[in-house]
């Protein structure tokens, strides 16, 4: 299972380096590790233009990130044609490693765009409770706020529910005023799902 850290919960020191492991910088010219790094593109729901996105793309590409991770990606039927042209013109310019992370489960179309999806980003309250309806084994979780006693019980059933990839942390989100995490934060706590 691969771990994923989004930008408000970094690995701590004594995680072992692998491949296995991605990191989501939030700028570029972040400091690197010998993790993949992903870069976040900040897709606001599908409402940002298509020609601010491709530049972002292009300054993760001059930074030399592995791939892309597209948060608050839309989930709907509309939004498709958009992130299918992101994740086209991302590819012709190296960056074939693609998250898109609409924290929901999408429209079946997205299933095609060969990217990995997250159909779970939110807080440990939630994921206990969340049916997993459109889901499929391999998708994302990212469960953020869970107690320090209770990583492994999160753990455990990030894998019961087939999570192919993600994080339970301690560590929560800053969310700015237009929902979005800010960067920062560590978290000693943090842990994947495997």
């Amino acid at each position: 299972m691969k771990t994923l850290f989004p930008t408000y919960a970094h690995p701590g020191p004594e995680l072992e380096l692998d491949t296995d492991t991605w990191i989501i910088h939030e700028r570029p010219g972040e400091r690197r590790t010998l993790h993949q790094s992903l870069g976040r593109i900040d897709l606001d729901w599908g409402s940002r233009s298509l020609a601010d996105v491709l530049t972002d793309v292009d300054a993760w590409r001059a930074d030399g990130v592995e791939g892309l991770f597209l948060d608050r990606a839309p989930a709907g039927h509309g939004g498709v044609g958009p992130v299918a042209l992101t994740i086209r013109l991302a590819a012709r310019r190296g960056l074939h490693r693609v998250v898109l992370n609409p924290g929901v489960p999408t429209h079946p179309l997205y299933r095609d765009l060969g990217a990995r999806i997250c159909t779970f980003d939110g807080p440990w309250e939630a994921y206990q409770s969340w049916d997993g309806d459109g889901t499929r084994p391999g998708d994302g979780h990212l469960v953020h706020g869970v107690p320090a006693g209770m990583l492994t019980a999160a753990r455990r059933l990030m894998g019961r529910r087939g999570a192919g990839f993600g994080l339970a942390t301690d560590a929560s989100p800053d969310l700015s005023p237009a929902g979005a995490p800010a960067g920062g934060g560590h978290s000693g706590g943090a842990h994947s799902a495997d």
